[in-house]
């Protein structure tokens, strides 16, 4: 196994209620314990932004910016880490103003070509309790959460999701013309043909080895184990070949143009996918089972996924587990803890009593949070 990945030192400026920030940590785990409101999770949320995309919250570039600065001003998020390719220093931020800008992204002070381009250093992957609902809410919250998945373990997903998606609002735009263009409705259609399909064999073979993965380790394991599968796109008989799925794929969108243009959006795709969980010992939707039960299932997921990509990757990722105690009985907050441990991660969990994670010991750091500002818990 190769060295731990972790971070050694974290500095914010200017982001959410922290005006400035440095943080010294080492590998062991971090608990952030504090009043609702103190600024936890938003500490959380800067981690996150060290991996493509918008975060943990999503939100927009603008509303990270700390409240007050002067006009012009962004903010940054710096960390120095032990990483997959060895010590590296990695940070990004924004230029403020009305309008923030793209993000930026710099590597031992170098710019980055692209936000990509930290999945080189670092795989992170996060539990919020926004997340909760995941298994009764829309299915776009579920694509992304797979897509997020499929990512770390796949840096070109991003990408292609990008472009698919260009494509496709393309498409839609032409048909919303009336009588467009067959030539470019042809090229717009075998792009989306290819993209997708390349995102949908991507994601497919991700929950293949996630389902797997997860049966082996049910009968050891304190939280339920869950059967995972795709549907909504390209179901049943599958073609041999991606060649073939292409051919399938590019075929539906020909035919369907006159339907996509009454809907006004494209019916078919992969866009329309949907993660479908059941909790494997009851043979019951993920959906249709408790609330604790259905927190534990998604907690199950997010380990096995750390697994698989520990395993696909040579290194564990980071873990961001938001409030991830507060719903676990003291037995159930142990056996997370060891199986974080096992794993050879560095986790950053959250929770307003510290108590709670007296079974961590001395393998966690716990760290007080007031008001944007961090001290660590001494034990007397």
């Amino acid at each position: 196994m190769s060295s731990k990945v972790h971070i050694r030192k974290l500095k914010l400026t200017g982001f959410r209620n922290y005006a400035g920030l440095s943080l010294a940590l080492d590998a062991r785990h971090v608990v952030l314990s504090g009043e609702n409101g103190a600024g936890k999770t938003n500490l959380m949320e800067a981690l996150s932004l060290l991996t493509p995309g918008r975060g943990l919250r999503r939100a927009a570039q603008g509303e990270l910016i700390k409240a007050g600065l002067a006009p012009g001003e962004g903010f940054s998020v710096f960390a120095s880490l032990e990483g997959m390719a060895g010590p590296v220093d990695i940070g990004t931020g924004v230029d403020g103003g009305e309008e923030a800008g793209a993000r930026r992204v710099r590597i031992n002070g170098a710019p980055a070509r692209s936000t990509e381009a930290l999945l080189e250093h670092l795989r992170i992957l996060w539990l919020t309790p926004a997340m909760d609902g995941l298994f009764t809410g829309p299915a776009g919250d579920r694509r992304r959460f797979l897509d997020r998945l499929v990512l770390s373990v796949d840096p070109a997903h991003g990408g292609r999701a990008l472009n698919y998606e260009r494509a496709m609002r393309s498409r839609n735009r032409l048909l919303s013309e009336g009588r467009p263009d067959p030539a470019w409705l042809d090229g717009l259609e075998a792009q989306m043909a290819e993209l997708g399909v390349a995102m949908a064999l991507a994601r497919s073979e991700v929950v293949s080895l996630l389902s797997e993965l997860i049966a082996r380790n049910s009968a050891e394991s304190a939280f339920p184990a869950a059967t995972v599968r795709l549907e909504g796109f390209l179901d049943g008989e599958a073609p041999s070949s991606a060649s073939d799925m292409e051919t399938a794929f590019a075929e539906q969108l020909r035919t369907g143009r006159g339907r996509d243009a009454a809907a006004g959006r494209t019916l078919t795709g992969p866009h329309r996918s949907d993660l479908i969980v059941h909790h494997r010992a009851k043979a019951m939707p993920a959906a249709l089972s408790s609330t604790g039960e259905q927190k534990a299932l998604l907690i199950g997921i997010v380990l096995g996924h750390a697994q698989l990509v520990r395993g696909m990757t040579a290194h564990a990722p980071i873990l961001l587990l938001d409030e991830i105690a507060a719903h676990l009985d003291e037995g159930r907050r142990a056996a997370l803890f060891d199986l974080i441990e096992a794993l050879g991660c560095q986790a950053f969990m959250t929770g307003t009593d510290a108590h709670m994670f007296a079974s961590l010991g001395s393998r966690g750091r716990i760290f007080t949070v007031a008001d944007g500002q961090i001290s660590e818990r001494k034990e007397s």
